[in-house]
């Protein structure tokens, strides 16, 4: 395991670009050899690193934006089924959708063997194989698109925002409603001071709907001759197949996803944090209800303190999460999550002031009214309505993405017509440090985390530095 002391030296932007400046400095194996993709290209080609599920919509919409898609990685290989159905059948459309793709279960051998061939990724697969996946693409100059959370954990996000500034890759974060441009005009409305400086949001959202808070694993099952269970496992903890893992109940487990939070605050944190760019939270407290050594909570609720930054009142602002239903337990011979009930966890009426509820939004509080804000819809209220006499409306000062489409922008940045797209690592890397936090905070409920970001550590608590570098199976470790 990784020291702390390790940890503090190998994090900070000096001593990184003096370890890879020199010629020891292949910790991470930087060949520095770009793709042909470094200009314009009509078309550039695409790997697809997880191909059912998210990943089927990421590779057919970067196919529709304009890549060229020559091979799919997946754990499982439809060809090998005699017929795939339900979340599988997704993998068969995409392998029949993209039928001279070549294939592969591993995405190391793709890389391998497809080399310079590939100019970018796709990286759809459960959250513990985003760093690596990512990673491998970029030192080898691939640009990349990565699902949320963009890694599993917080050292690893960072090192995703340094290698990404460092290889010059064009990096992308698939929370696609930052494209909007709904959201892109509040941002710049609340930067503007349209419900003055920000004291406090507030976001939710009704998952997790897959099972959370198990104390054992399901018993194990054979595994079947069409899944490459030993690469689908890859750099995490052991444990023997169930098809109650995979391919959709793993967000449930410590070891391969991050719960709720991980899973929709990358989409649903977002605004308020591009808004406000509050950088790195100075504390985090969490309590929840149904979290075991193996599994997430059902529900909790986390606070992030921030302090203050250009748009939030003198003392900071406090960011305030919920998730989870009410009143909800674990089924162990169903392997269910059992609602008693359909109340989910949510803001109090002193936040909504009787706004219709829905599964999931966000509220902004600054010191003259309050901003509602829900992502796909364009219907933001500001209350009270009288916050807005006088308002002088901002000129737009965020670029547009090219049809409101975050695939197409980030094909716009890989050929050059942009410079990055707007959830781009450096930024999205920031936002799921703070999010992978509140995941920490929930392995250490009812205790107030004093965060030193410089260092990547929880201040005197040294015993928390293997939630935040975990440690890596035989074959997959990475030194830095």
């Amino acid at each position: 395991m990784t020291t702390p002391k390790r940890i503090k030296q190998g994090i900070t932007r000096r001593r990184f670009g003096k370890a890879v400046g020199g010629a020891a400095a292949t910790a991470f194996g930087f060949q520095f050899i770009p793709s042909h993709a470094w200009g314009q290209l009509e078309k550039p080609t695409l790997v697809g690193i997880g191909s059912g599920g998210k990943g089927r919509t990421d590779i057919a919409k970067s196919a529709n934006a304009g890549f060229r898609v020559i091979g799919l990685v997946d754990v499982v290989d439809v060809k090998k089924m005699a017929e795939a159905t339900g979340r599988l059948g997704s993998m068969a459309d995409t392998r029949n959708r993209f039928p001279d793709a070549a294939f592969f279960t591993d995405y190391r051998e793709m890389f391998d063997k497809l080399g310079d061939k590939v100019d970018a990724v796709t990286v759809s697969t459960p959250d513990h194989h985003h760093f690596h996946a990512s990673i491998e693409a970029m030192k080898r100059g691939k640009h990349v698109y990565c699902q949320k959370p963009l890694t599993h954990g917080i050292w690893e996000a960072r090192m995703m925002r340094e290698v990404a500034e460092k290889t010059g890759v064009k990096t992308q974060m698939g929370n696609q409603a930052h494209a909007n441009d709904h959201m892109r005009r509040v941002v710049e409305l609340i930067r503007a001071g349209i419900i003055g400086k920000v004291k406090e949001a507030h976001a939710w959202t009704n998952r997790p709907i897959w099972p959370q808070g198990f104390e054992a694993p399901p018993p194990s099952k054979p595994v079947p001759n069409w899944l490459d269970w030993e690469q689908w496992i890859g750099p995490a903890p052991w444990v023997d197949y169930s098809p109650r893992i995979a391919p959709f109940a793993w967000r449930g487990w410590w070891y391969y996803g991050t719960g709720a939070l991980g899973d929709m605050a990358c989409h649903i944190m977002d605004l308020p944090y591009w808004a406000l760019l509050p950088g790195s939270p100075k504390s985090v407290k969490a309590q929840e209800e149904g979290a075991t050594e193996l599994s997430p909570p059902i529900s909790s609720n986390i606070t992030w303190e921030f302090g203050p930054s250009r748009y939030t009142a003198d003392e900071g602002f406090k960011y305030h999460w919920y998730d989870g239903y009410l009143n909800a337990h674990f089924e162990r011979d169903g392997w269910n999550l059992v609602k008693e009930s359909d109340e989910y966890n949510h803001p109090g009426e002193d936040v909504m002031e009787g706004m219709d509820f829905q599964t999931y939004g966000s509220v902004i509080v600054g010191e003259k009214g309050k901003l509602f804000f829900n992502r796909f819809q364009n219907n933001w209220v500001v209350k009270p309505s009288s916050t807005l006499d006088g308002f002088e409306w901002p000129e737009q000062s965020i670029s547009r993405a090219r049809d409101q489409d975050n695939y197409k922008e980030w094909l716009d940045a890989i050929n050059g017509k942009i410079d990055q797209s707007k959830s781009y690592f450096g930024l999205a890397g920031q936002l799921t440090e703070t999010v992978l936090l509140g995941v920490l905070a929930q392995r250490v409920p009812d205790t107030k985390l004093k965060w030193d970001a410089e260092n990547l550590e929880v201040k005197g608590r040294p015993d928390l530095t293997k939630y935040i570098h975990r440690e890596y199976r035989d074959g997959w470790k990475i030194r830095v």
